[in-house]
């Protein structure tokens, strides 16, 4: 049976299902499997015309002991998963007029309308099956920057089996991205704005690193998360870049470049693991906006923290990219002991600087590029005007970036991830397009408009207070919960 790991090395290895239900590995590290699958070139060849529901019930059965779900189990959570997506393909690719071999991956058909949909409508509804299988409830925290947090909120709304909080830091995400969590009235959905954080979303992360190292808190409230440290959120997302390349080749032989925008780099580190598993992937670009700690770790060698900057790609407004602690761990050669030790020296004074050796490994295959806001805003309205297709914030930081450093990609084709509907981001887009301009069809969706008219819910909360006043509430709600049942 396939085993996962802490990448800090300090458990012992768990089954699928236990990483699952815990999110965190007991020692504060991310779980990874003991080993990657490897994909030969005759399998790529024989799963190239595949749904992505049928691609993902291959993909997910490498990872996944069929003791702990079986085949027709697998099939039914993905159904039920993705069967509701807006679109059949459930990721359909958009190729670009005006610009050569590229093409657009629109990861933003699911509920929420954004690329977390990918992951978390399989993640949510897989928690729910292992815990009605055990008749058990769960806490769920999750920390958001925008998109984790709606998709999040939406899937588990109505679940009998979680309890689920999701903090969002007030006034550093969209009014339609708050609107996607206040107006969910489920009573097991509980949204926190959080005032007052000085690093954004990564301050929310700290609260809920040490509410997880609360043994007697985490015990009682059986906390678990679906942020991208869980694991089966990584493992769901290598899917979309075997399916986005197999849209594009004309055979299996071929290899492609690919461009990501980067925050958390959960994304991005699931297709570094689809390459290690064999997908031919030539050149990840990995797209930072001006919170470019990615563009420094990939071009200097440098791990750093610094000031956090509001850009119109808010989503990717993060300075700690957590999964890049994952993506470490294999580009490093598995090694938990070096893991532990760099993960414990940038806790205690927020700076790494990478060997040699070892920031030759760690930007083998990965250019990176840091792009401002002038230059997000004037491609969406450079793109739209010349083809008439809107770009919401974060695809147009993958594609300026991939522009920025074409002359080092090799002439291949080109994916640019498109993580979000530009209907999320409507102020930005109206920036880009012109005060004068009346924003295009593109730029709506009934669901977002119809939140417009809806009652928020919600608590309030200072960040100053945070820790405390978390646990008081979910507490709280905890008993409540418990003594209704």
């Amino acid at each position: 049976m396939l085993k996962y790991v802490s990448n800090k090395g300090g458990c012992e290895p768990v089954d699928f299902e236990t990483a699952i239900l815990d999110g965190f590995a007991s020692d504060g590290g991310l779980y990874v499997p003991q080993q990657l699958p490897h994909i030969p070139k005759e399998k790529l060849r024989q799963w190239s015309a595949l749904s992505y529901i049928d691609l993902a019930f291959e993909i997910l059965s490498l990872f996944i002991d069929r003791s702990i779900i079986s085949g027709a189990e697998l099939k039914q959570l993905l159904h039920d998963a993705y069967d509701p997506f807006e679109k059949k393909e459930v990721i359909p690719l958009h190729k670009l007029q005006s610009r050569k071999d590229i093409y657009i991956m629109e990861l933003f058909y699911g509920p929420t309308l954004s690329f977390k949909d990918i992951g978390l409508s399989f993640l949510v509804n897989l928690v729910d099956f292992f815990l009605k299988r055990q008749n058990e409830r769960r806490s769920i925290i999750v920390a958001t920057t925008g998109d984790t947090g709606p998709a999040a909120a939406y899937l588990a709304a109505g679940k009998s089996t979680l309890d689920t909080w999701v903090l969002y830091p007030k006034g550093l995400i969209t009014e339609e991205q708050e609107r996607q969590m206040t107006t969910i009235t489920a009573s097991n959905v509980h949204p926190v704005g959080v005032y007052n954080c000085p690093d954004g979303g990564d301050d929310l992360d700290l609260v809920v690193s040490k509410l997880f190292e609360n043994k007697r808190f985490k015990e009682k409230l059986k906390l678990s998360s679906v942020n991208s440290i869980n694991w089966g959120r990584i493992m769901m997302q290598t899917v979309h870049y075997f399916y986005g390349y197999f849209r594009v080749i004309t055979d299996t032989d071929e290899t492609i470049n690919i461009g990501v925008p980067s925050g958390a780099f959960g994304n991005l580190c699931a297709g570094t693991i689809a390459r290690e598993m064999g997908l031919p992937v030539d050149t990840f670009v990995c797209a930072n906006n001006e919170n470019a700690c990615l563009h420094r770790i990939f071009s200097q060698g440098v791990f750093s923290k610094q000031d956090i900057i509001e850009t119109v790609s808010s989503a990717i407004d993060i300075l700690i990219p957590y999964n890049f602690w994952r993506y470490l761990y294999f580009s490093t050669g598995q090694n938990p002991e070096k893991i532990s030790k760099w993960m414990s020296e940038f806790a205690s004074v927020g700076y790494l600087s990478f060997d040699d050796e070892t920031f030759s490994h760690v930007k083998k295959g990965i250019l990176s590029h840091s792009v401002s806001d002038e230059n997000t805003l004037s491609l969406i309205k450079e793109t739209y005007e010349q083809e008439g297709y809107l770009l919401d914030p974060h695809g147009a930081v993958a594609l300026a970036a991939a522009g920025y450093l074409k002359e080092n990609l090799k002439d291949k084709k080109l994916i640019c991830l498109a993580t979000a509907h530009p209907a999320k981001f409507s102020k930005a887009i109206q920036r880009a397009l012109g005060d004068n301009i009346n924003l295009p069809p593109e730029a709506f969706h009934n669901s977002i408009e119809a939140a417009r008219k809806r009652c928020q819910k919600l608590r309030l909360c200072e960040y100053l207070h945070l820790e405390e006043a978390l646990m008081h509430a979910m507490e709280s709600q905890w008993d409540i919960a418990r003594n209704a049942n």
